[in-house]
């Protein structure tokens, strides 16, 4: 979906991101970080049929994998491609005909993209950032969506990183100096996190 093809502010000024979980893992790391992916990815599933269920809106953030001209139906077909480490990962994920796919160039997917167009155009005023990897990707994007104001929840089963003592010192980061909310999905639902007061 397009910028001009936004209609009415979506409802409960919230958005989901989920940022680079479109991931073929064939990358330094990526082995290490594929279970831990997997597990994330479970939750991620359900708590994006949930967003669309509830009008929220899903946006995709992710790498270009070096492919500047590309564009998401070539991104998902190069990660899900056999023999790649992710394909179950990218075909349990796969973005459906009425999210939004941003490409980023780097790490945070507020640099050099359209996000920051994107999320006034919709009502955001909330993010639900998932994806990985927590430490590098999430942990960017959530730092310049706090300068930005948005309220946060980075669900804490939601993310994931090549090292879980790793994803942890990110979740502490992100809820000590942000102000993000990171309890995991088991114990904030998304219908508790749309009708909660905005934090001050």
């Amino acid at each position: 979906m397009s910028l001009a093809e936004i209609g009415d502010p979506a409802p409960y000024q919230t958005a989901l991101l989920i940022i680079d979980m479109i991931n073929d893992l064939e990358f330094d790391g990526g082995s290490a970080m594929l279970s831990e992916a997997h597990a994330a990815s479970l939750k991620i599933a359900q708590l994006s049929r949930a967003a669309r269920h509830s009008g929220v809106p899903v946006v995709y953030v992710n790498d270009n994998y070096g492919q500047w001209h590309s564009e998401r139906s070539l991104i998902v077909e190069h990660c899900s491609r056999d023999g790649a480490a992710g394909k179950e990962l990218v075909e349990r994920l796969k973005p459906e005909a009425d999210d939004f796919f941003v490409i980023k160039p780097q790490f945070s997917g507020f640099y050099s993209t359209n996000l920051p167009a994107l999320l006034p155009r919709l009502g955001a005023q909330r993010l639900i950032i998932t994806g990985v990897a927590a430490d590098i990707c999430v942990l960017f994007t959530a730092a310049d969506a706090h300068m930005r104001e948005y309220d946060l929840w980075v669900p804490g089963d939601c993310v994931a990183s090549s090292d879980p003592q790793r994803t942890r010192w990110a979740l502490e980061i992100m809820r000590n100096s942000m102000r993000a909310q990171t309890a995991p999905t088991n114990d904030l639902d998304l219908a508790s996190w749309l009708t909660r007061d905005k934090a001050i």
